[in-house]
């Protein structure tokens, strides 16, 4: 796993993965053990979500995960306040999972406050990002695609400096970010 991942965690969260949630730490495990970077994915435009995005997602709904929303509200003194999540991309026994391959740096911040609040709500467990490190930008580059790939996108170098300083609060966090080993170039 590291050498196609970069690991990072926070507040234990590959020990609650692993004691308390084995069957989707399974997944988890399966879904990136079986991930390659296709160029034939990277050279399609992305629309509302990526190739890679829907393959991390397509593998995990076949396994009972889904993308899910939680209708939250507060009440003070009997007035009522709803205060909607974001949909969180993959769900599963309080385990969220978020795919960020090439949005706004901003989804990070989303997808931690996200996570921070759910966790404070007691409706989740372990968040997990599934993202890229910032070495593949060589890759987008050699393709052709480096500008649409661009450094104010998500990459591992703008989401660990939010979750080191606070961003997902309490919230156990799992962060996996895809190497360029995983890169296959399926176009010949």
């Amino acid at each position: 796993m590291r050498d196609n991942y970069a690991i990072y965690e926070w507040r234990h969260a590959s020990a609650i993965m692993q004691n308390d949630f084995p069957d989707e730490w399974r997944d988890i495990i399966d879904v990136l053990q079986n991930f390659r970077l296709l160029k034939s994915n990277l050279i399609v435009g992305g629309g509302r979500k990526s190739k890679i995005a829907e393959n991390f997602d397509a593998f995990l709904y076949e396994r009972d995960w889904e993308e899910k929303s939680f209708d939250t509200k507060i009440v003070i003194d009997g007035t009522e306040f709803i205060t909607p999540t974001h949909k969180v991309d993959c769900y599963k026994n309080r385990v969220a999972v978020e795919i960020e391959w090439n949005n706004k740096t901003e989804f990070y911040d989303r997808d931690l406050n996200n996570f921070r609040m759910l966790f404070e709500l007691n409706a989740i467990s372990v968040g997990i990002i599934i993202t890229r490190t910032s070495e593949l930008q060589q890759i987008f580059n050699q393709i052709g695609r480096g500008n649409s790939f661009g450094s104010s996108t998500t990459h591992l170098n703008k989401l660990l400096p939010k979750i080191d300083g606070g961003g997902g609060g309490g919230c156990p966090i799992l962060v996996f970010g895809i190497k360029d080993s995983l890169y296959v170039d399926d176009i010949k």
